[in-house]
């Protein structure tokens, strides 16, 4: 008997194979896609930036971060963190007092002396177009919300910070901030000389300015805390060195000039000052800061708390002015100013033999040592000086420096002769998303000098007239 063949049912033909390659052509297609639209997103924190070209600095470096954590990172901070889903009306506060607002500060009024070369022809878009060539990051307020545009890494988590200090203003005033377009330079030097371009001024923001240049001053970032060197955000930094200024009596401080800081910056006055290291000879003692040896140790030896045990101390710029100036007039000893070229927003609200003694860079030891002979012999009015700057530094609260920024913005947006609008290249930028790119200690930081809306209203600026007058 022949026995009956089993045919097997005809096989259909396989799509695994077919499909597990599309599938991973996708995959390394989505991932080119993502990693390209990482690359090309630039961030506050100083993702795929180059350090400005104007002033070089070491390049930040990510390498504590995978690929895929920071690609991550990017997406997330940039482009999900901000609640776009949230489009409600930004409502005005309702101050609760029917009080007038108080008269803001004299040196308020430096605010019209900084805009006074706009006054007459406006700003143009293309004036702010062209104070791009000297930016660094580009902010546009429009309807209370910012937007921000960088070109170029800043130093350490000052774009970071300088960003964080704009939000909580628009949080401290909702509503009340105007619409506004800004080339911001987060670098210390200004660039726009007065000579050079004054057929045309170009606006541009940053920390500093002098008498000879165009550059508009504006509150820098330490007031929102400097992480990298532990100085905490301002409302916390001056009440801890006003409290160890109060350790000492001033007839138990020590009677002589001191300063403690990195000569190493391009600064001729700084290495001159190091030849002013003897006590007995110039009354002055001068310590060269390692940050490096400082930064193993925690800052315990840089804590500025602790340096208020002298009668004198000493002010010198840097490679342009320092953000040294507040916590050094908060020490309550009579601080000797050497003669500066820079200026930042509130220091020219100081007075010479009232706030501060001046000092000659010429035969600058002998100034020094002149000053505290002087102070020693007349110790009654020395401590008066003393008093009177750290009592300017203990006006200049937080509350002061948000009316600064929103005074100095409002001026600014009405020279403005266009409509400012976010450019595409722009993103929002809202608290969650400046907190997400954050590192730890920045987080703590940034969380502490964080705001909330003002009860009461901006004091009154003095007007353009009325500060010419006084």
């Amino acid at each position: 008997m022949v026995a009956l063949l089993r045919l097997s049912p005809p096989r259909s033909p396989s799509y695994l194979l077919p499909s597990l390659l599309a599938l991973a052509l996708f995959t390394l297609l989505f991932l080119y896609k993502v990693d390209d639209f990482v690359t090309s997103t630039k961030t506050m924190a100083g993702h795929n930036l180059e350090p400005t070209p104007w002033h070089i600095f070491p390049a930040k470096s990510f390498d504590d971060e995978t690929r895929q954590s920071r690609a991550y990172k990017i997406i997330q901070c940039s482009y999900l963190s901000c609640p776009y889903f949230n489009r409600s009306i930004i409502e005005r506060p309702r101050f609760q007092t029917n009080k007038p607002a108080a008269q803001c500060p004299e040196f308020f009024s430096h605010i019209h002396r900084d805009l006074a070369p706009w006054v007459k022809s406006g700003i143009t878009e293309n004036q702010v177009m062209e104070a791009k060539n000297f930016a660094a990051f580009r902010i546009v307020i429009f309807q209370g919300r910012l937007y921000l545009d960088p070109y170029y890494a800043c130093f350490q988590s000052r774009m970071m910070v300088t960003i964080w200090g704009f939000i909580q203003l628009l949080r401290k005033y909702p509503g009340m901030v105007p619409d506004v377009d800004l080339m911001f330079d987060c670098m210390d030097k200004p660039i726009l000389n007065r000579t050079e371009r004054q057929s045309n001024p170009v606006p541009l923001f940053r920390y500093c300015t002098t008498r000879e240049h165009f550059d508009i001053p504006f509150p820098d970032w330490s007031f929102w805390g400097w992480s990298e060197i532990n100085i905490k955000p301002w409302s916390e930094e001056f009440p801890d060195i006003k409290k160890g200024s109060q350790a000492k009596r001033w007839a138990a401080k020590q009677p002589r000039a001191f300063w403690k800081g990195n000569p190493d910056v391009v600064s001729p006055v700084r290495l001159e000052l190091l030849q002013c290291n003897d006590s007995r000879k110039w009354g002055a003692q001068i310590m060269r800061q390692d940050w490096v040896q400082e930064a193993r140790e925690g800052f315990e030896a840089s804590k500025l708390s602790n340096q208020c045990t002298y009668r004198y101390k000493i002010y010198a710029e840097g490679f342009a002015w320092s953000v040294s100036l507040k916590y050094i007039l908060s020490c309550g000893a009579m601080t000797l100013i050497i003669s500066p070229q820079y200026e930042d927003f509130f220091s020219r609200g100081l007075i010479p033999k009232k706030n501060y003694w001046p000092v000659s860079p010429v035969d600058l030891c002998k100034s020094i040592k002149s000053a505290v002979d002087w102070g020693n012999s007349h110790p009654a009015e020395a401590q008066a000086i003393a008093k009177a700057g750290q009592d300017f530094m203990e006006s200049l609260s937080m509350d002061k420096i948000y009316d600064y920024m929103f005074h100095l913005i409002t001026e600014y947006s009405k020279l403005q002769m266009f409509k400012p609008v976010p450019p595409p290249s722009a993103l929002e930028v809202c608290p969650d998303s400046v907190l997400c790119f954050a590192d730890e200690k920045q987080r703590l930081f940034l969380e502490k000098s964080s705001t909330s809306p003002s009860l009461e209203p901006p004091c009154n600026l003095m007007s353009a007239d009325d500060s010419v007058r006084s």
